[in-house]
């Protein structure tokens, strides 16, 4: 569920993916959001449920995720039994925002019974409870989100739970201008010094990022990495030593080779 520190939330809307979520919700056509990690898609999500002034469901699908997470389970109290929603048939009967983050890594069964609740009649019969209708209030939306392929424990989506989706944001990393404009709203980045560290930090981010689209190295850094980063050196880190820190030593992982490729990248735009 959305809470009330979501009323204050940060998001710097610098593709115009709000106006287009507000125009589906209008519509009532359901939308995904596509784009890697660390994107902002989370955050684009719950700042649209705040000005939509709706409530927040939310399923972050895994290999974990089961068929009663989203319909509910039967449970028994004194002799009696009796049935707690899941989080999709919750959002239907309330007409919440409900969202699907990490759509594309649901295991089968999960999606098909995500899909009889998607479709144009917006219902689902509970087999697990008598065979009960429930019908979706008509002001319930459905937002979903998935990683590119390459991104661990992701698969391709079935065509027919595509196609519940018509509208779809790519959610890319932003311009390194807005990327700076987004630090500037969690790091206060008070002197020239700094500044000039943060953007060489967003410069080997985007570098990064870039090298890791052509599967060049393994790993695409977030908006969270520049922030931390900002976060450091504002505090009086070596600009280099804290690229190291947040940019280069996950790469360790992937080995040597990796590791260096990186460090070759920091040592060109930290002299």
């Amino acid at each position: 569920m959305s809470s009330a520190s979501d009323a204050n939330i940060e998001y710097i809307d610098w593709n115009h993916a709000l106006d287009i979520l507000d125009k589906a919700y209008q519509l009532g056509i359901f939308v995904l959001i596509i784009g890697p990690k660390g994107t902002g898609k989370t955050t684009l999500v719950r700042k649209f449920a705040t000005q939509t002034r709706k409530e927040l469901s939310s399923v972050n699908f895994s290999l974990r995720t089961r068929e009663s997470h989203l319909i509910g389970t039967n449970t028994i109290d004194n002799g009696q039994i009796n049935f707690v929603n899941g989080v999709l048939v919750h959002s239907m009967t309330q007409g919440d925002l409900l969202y699907l983050d990490e759509l594309n890594a649901a295991e089968p069964d999960v999606l098909l019974r995500l899909d009889e609740a998607l479709d144009d009649r917006r219902q689902i019969v509970l087999k697990e409870f008598h065979g009960q209708t429930i019908k979706a209030k008509d002001n319930w939306f459905v937002i979903g989100t998935i990683n590119p392929l390459s991104h661990v424990g992701t698969k391709e989506l079935p065509p027919q739970i595509l196609s519940r989706f018509p509208i779809r944001i790519m959610l890319d990393y932003p311009p390194e201008e807005t990327e700076m404009e987004i630090i500037r709203k969690h790091v206060s980045v008070s002197n020239l010094t700094h500044e000039e560290n943060v953007r060489s930090a967003i410069k080997l981010a985007s570098n990064l990022r870039k090298a890791a689209s052509l599967e060049e190295i393994f790993y695409s850094p977030s908006l969270r990495e520049t922030i931390a980063y900002s976060k450091l050196v504002t505090s009086g880190t070596n600009a280099k030593e804290a690229a190291e820190i947040v940019f280069a030593n996950v790469y360790h992982q992937w080995g040597e080779i990796e590791y260096r490729k990186v460090m070759d990248i920091i040592a060109s735009i930290f002299i």
